[in-house]
């Protein structure tokens, strides 16, 4: 008899229970992005004569003649350590009076756009927002840096060696 009373109440509990849930279904519209690193598309090492040309046309605006390509070519060639030799052309090219760079007035002017200037320059791309962040915070806290010493640091980097 005592199970007979608390039969009511559990049917009213099941009831209850069976009605009460409701499905709440959420639909999020979220578009899927591929994230990969700036660089990804660039997986072939430059050769030494598309280096020097390319580092030529970066840093003058004119195309390198073919006599002087054949010359830093056998430079290169004749120096046991590639990266010294990029170096040191560089660097020849950096204390050169032709070479087209901003000044570092024009730089501390707008060292944001100094910043995607040069990205597009060098690795022809834009800077992602934590690299332009990076620079531009490392550039207005070092009065010291010159563009000759951004340029020659791009110029150097890894991510210029490919294409």
């Amino acid at each position: 008899m005592k199970y007979f009373r608390s039969l009511p109440y559990c049917f009213a509990f099941c009831f209850l229970g069976l009605f009460s849930c409701t499905e709440n279904t959420y639909v999020y519209e979220v578009n899927e992005i591929n994230v990969e690193p700036n660089n990804a598309e660039k997986d072939k090492i430059k050769a030494s004569g598309q280096y020097i040309a390319i580092l030529y046309a970066n840093l003058f605006q004119t195309a390198l003649s073919p006599s002087e390509l054949v010359d830093y070519a056998e430079l290169i060639a004749s120096i046991g350590d590639k990266q010294v030799a990029y170096e040191t052309i560089i660097a020849k090219f950096l204390s050169s009076p032709d070479v087209v760079i901003p000044s570092k007035s024009e730089m501390d002017s707008n060292v944001g756009q100094f910043v995607i200037d040069t990205y597009q320059r060098f690795y022809v791309r834009n800077p992602s927002q934590a690299e332009k962040t990076y620079f531009v915070n490392y550039l207005e806290s070092r009065p010291d840096v010159t563009p000759e010493l951004v340029y020659f640091s791009f110029a150097t980097s890894a991510e210029y060696n490919y294409y």
